[in-house]
């Protein structure tokens, strides 16, 4: 079972899976025991998995609306043929004027899921109001004829089914064109979760797919319609800064990284920064003339946070205080959730433009403080939890907020 968000003020969206076609209702209430009150209903859609089994499962989607902004509802999902624990969830609060509190993180898996244990702790002690998970899921959700991604399912959903769990798609999701993710996750827009915005307190996130740089068998054309799309949002998103001062990316493959690896983000024209052919729908440019404040990455099974930079410049608010008032975007990777294909190493020599590099399990805090002032913690689980990163980006509301 997940939640996700679609944008809409007063509402959650719950997905869950059946074998057989059912019903699709959802039962929720504002007391932990007892009778659960309201009913909201829903529908299905049949999903067949592209493996040798053709296997079939019925895809359940039910949206509550009407709900209470900051109150807690109990609820269960089902029909009468079959009903679900209980679960409980936070409905998010309207407006900008609130601090919304992330945990980031891409490369989670079915086998290793290294920071899940902790992560559950901390969703089940209400410390954040929403999850973004940057691709790479569960190393592969169509292996065993879709099975892998069911069992990834079951064992996100004490985490997935008690707030937003927002999701953007990793290479890892790509076999059937992203058929298990499309079918599994529900995010805003109609694109089915392949890219979309949404706002979240003093901030505007956007996700997005790396991933139509890299298969272009599913469609040249889907990098030109996503790079249309992006440029029209930021657009809005840059109009709007005086309600959401802050704008925010995810996406799986990083532009840029100091890994050990042979992996794009490595190469100096990265196709993710400057583009097919190195020069067509490259993101750089276009993040950098939007004034794009953080972006988030994964891929790599590594933590590592940039200077602010632009075209392997750093821009830095001042020696001192590097992150207060950057003149560039901050890039956060953050693919060290767990997976089964281990620790990505570094580079021996750090490069110029990377200002931390933990080779540990782990996940971030992102907390949105306000319009001017964001926290980011990067949480070791092989240290037990401690504290292994820890920045504050600032910047003055006054003129916002473009680089150029």
């Amino acid at each position: 079972m997940q939640q996700g968000w679609k944008g809409e003020p007063g509402s959650m969206t719950v997905t869950w899976t059946t074998w057989v076609p059912t019903r699709s209702e959802v039962q929720f209430g504002l007391q932990p025991s007892g009778p659960l009150p309201l009913r909201a209903q829903g529908t299905f859609v049949p999903f067949v998995d592209g493996g040798i089994l053709r296997r079939k499962l019925y895809i359940h989607r039910v949206t509550l609306r009407k709900l209470l902004p900051g109150v807690q509802y109990v609820y269960r999902c089902g029909s009468a043929q079959g009903w679900s624990r209980r679960f409980r969830f936070r409905a998010l609060k309207n407006g900008a004027h609130w601090s919304p509190r992330l945990a980031v993180f891409g490369d989670l898996g079915a086998d290793n899921p290294k920071a899940l244990p902790r992560l559950r702790r901390d969703t089940q002690q209400g410390m954040y109001d929403a999850v973004l998970h940057v691709g790479d899921f569960a190393y592969n959700m169509d292996q065993d004829n879709a099975r892998v991604g069911d069992r990834f399912m079951r064992l996100i959903e004490p985490v997935a089914a008690s707030l937003p769990y927002m999701t953007c798609p990793g290479n890892h999701e790509e076999r059937y064109n992203f058929s298990n993710y499309k079918a599994r996750f529900s995010m805003p827009g109609d694109n089915e979760g392949l890219w979309y915005s949404w706002d979240l307190g003093p901030a505007h996130i956007i996700s997005f797919s790396t991933e139509v740089y890299f298969f272009l068998h599913y469609g040249r054309h889907l990098v030109q319609r996503q790079f249309r799309w992006l440029e029209s949002d930021l657009q809005k998103a840059n109009k709007n800064r005086a309600a959401r001062p802050w704008i925010i990316t995810m996406g799986h493959r990083p532009m840029y990284c100091s890994n050990a690896d042979l992996d794009d983000c490595t190469r100096h024209e990265s196709k993710v920064r400057k583009g097919l052919q190195g020069k067509l729908y490259g993101l750089e440019d276009l993040f950098y003339k939007y004034g794009v404040d953080l972006q988030l990455w994964a891929h790599e099974h590594s933590y590592e946070r940039l200077w602010p930079i632009y075209n392997y410049q750093v821009f830095n608010g001042s020696g001192e205080m590097p992150y207060t008032n950057p003149r560039g975007p901050v890039h956060i990777i953050t693919g060290s959730a767990g997976c089964e294909e281990r620790l990505t190493p570094f580079a021996v020599f750090p490069r110029p433009w990377s200002a931390v590099r933990v080779k540990e399990y782990g996940y971030t805090r992102l907390h949105i403080l306000n319009g001017t002032h964001i926290h980011i913690q990067q949480v070791s689980d092989d240290q037990d939890g401690k504290i292994v990163d820890d920045v504050w980006v600032v910047r003055p509301l006054f003129g916002r907020r473009m680089y150029l």
